[in-house]
């Protein structure tokens, strides 16, 4: 039965496909013009880093103060990049996108403890996104 170390756990496994997925998205997109261009070799890089360390980012011991840390700094460096902000904001979303689109191919929600660890590791995700890309934009803007 899944838990939601689990649901990490397969996460992270498959973070080649996800970054894969994720890199055809953005190189695709047609309101991210800046991601088309720039070296797909650092883009993989920063995708595969997200997916393959969730159970990090998503534990206990990582705090507000760290992802704002991280974030933060993303931001500035993205618009000194020449990352417009909307493209930026627009690859974090598609990173949470690909993500959940995985889950439920996984075959992991068969049963109500499934569904259960499935939402809790689901609004931890949330919030993390939503914190990621608040102190991303704080970073650029700053």
């Amino acid at each position: 039965m899944p838990s939601k170390g689990r649901f990490v756990t397969l996460i992270e496994e498959h973070a080649d496909e996800l970054t894969k997925k994720w890199l055809e998205v953005v190189r695709t997109h047609p309101d991210m013009p800046t991601y088309r261009t720039y070296d797909e070799g650092k883009l993989y890089e920063r995708a595969f880093s997200v997916y393959s360390q969730l159970g990090k980012w998503l534990s206990d011991e990582t705090s507000k103060e760290n992802i704002k840390d991280i974030y933060f700094a993303l931001g500035k460096q993205r618009k000194e990049e020449g990352f417009k902000l909307s493209e930026l904001l627009l690859a974090l979303i598609v990173t949470r996108r690909v993500l959940w689109l995985k889950i439920p191919r996984g075959d992991l929600l068969e049963t109500a403890s499934d569904l259960h660890d499935g939402m809790q590791i689901s609004n931890s995700t949330i919030l993390f996104f939503d914190r990621a890309m608040f102190f991303a934009a704080q970073g650029y803007e700053q």
